[in-house]
């Protein structure tokens, strides 16, 4: 097993502006690598493109194809302006893109406006939680401590598509940055997942995010994440996504875009 540190550490100058990267197996989904993981990889690779970027504000993913073994990391600068960066990043497998990212980074300029994003729903403490996954897990999932604090275990026929979860990063040395953040981001099932009530195919399309305020993020610590669908028809489920922190403070908001085959 890599630990995300580790994994991180070995992305290699390719040359010509690309970066390589050869994840372990453990770090699949299925039958291509990680949702999180990718976004995270192409996340990194733009900051080594641009050393001392402004903060993350804004991300868009798409999900675009399978992806295993070695990838190829292809970050590009967009627009450089006074304060806001744009940056886009394709990972490439087997000599096609199989996830486009689309990053803005801005620096932090004075605003009449402070307004706080929703606080975290009041539920158990972690320790009080039961683990979400049983006997059967996706590979990726044996990096992340995941206990469910509200709504319903994957494919459980519930009638309702929500899941709230406890997250830790259960690699003692988990960058203490975005990368880990953005690696956790994805880590629960798509929210319609609990409406199953036996295997089926499901996959994440997009992913949209916003930053509340990463400074909360700590990759030693517990994250409560929720995935709630709210549009579901026609083979595929939109869903609404947040993460906070132990104190229930918010870290991101996010949504999300799912094919469903059932």
């Amino acid at each position: 097993m890599t630990p995300l540190g580790k994994l991180i550490d070995s992305i290699e100058d390719a040359g010509a502006g690309r970066w390589s990267v050869n994840p372990s197996d453990d770090w699949r989904q299925g039958r291509t690598l990680y949702g999180g993981l990718s976004a995270a990889l192409c996340y990194a690779a733009c900051e080594r493109l641009v050393p001392n970027l402004p903060p993350l504000r804004s991300a868009q993913i798409a999900f675009v194809g399978p992806s295993a073994g070695e990838a190829t990391l292809v970050p590009t600068i967009l627009r450089q302006g006074k304060s806001v960066t744009f940056m886009a990043c394709d990972l490439i497998a087997d000599g096609a893109i199989a996830t486009r990212t689309l990053f803005a980074f801005g620096g932090e300029r004075e605003s009449a406006f402070a307004i706080e994003a929703p606080a975290a729903p009041v539920v158990p403490r972690p320790d009080a939680c039961t683990p979400m996954f049983g006997d059967r897990r996706p590979a990726f999932a044996q990096h992340f401590d995941m206990r469910t604090a509200a709504g319903s275990r994957p494919v459980t026929g519930a009638n309702e598509g929500e899941m709230v979860v406890w997250v830790k990063h259960l690699d003692a040395d988990a960058p203490q940055n975005l990368v880990s953040l953005v690696a956790m981001g994805d880590a629960l099932p798509p929210a319609s997942m609990p409406r199953l009530t036996g295997p089926a195919a499901i996959s994440s399309m997009t992913w949209h995010f916003d930053m509340a305020d990463p400074a909360r993020f700590d990759a030693s610590g517990w994250m409560l994440m929720r995935s709630t669908d709210d549009a579901v028809g026609h083979g595929y489920s939109g869903q609404s996504m947040a993460m906070w922190d132990e104190a229930g403070r918010p870290i991101l908001l996010g949504r999300q875009s799912v094919a469903v085959f059932a």
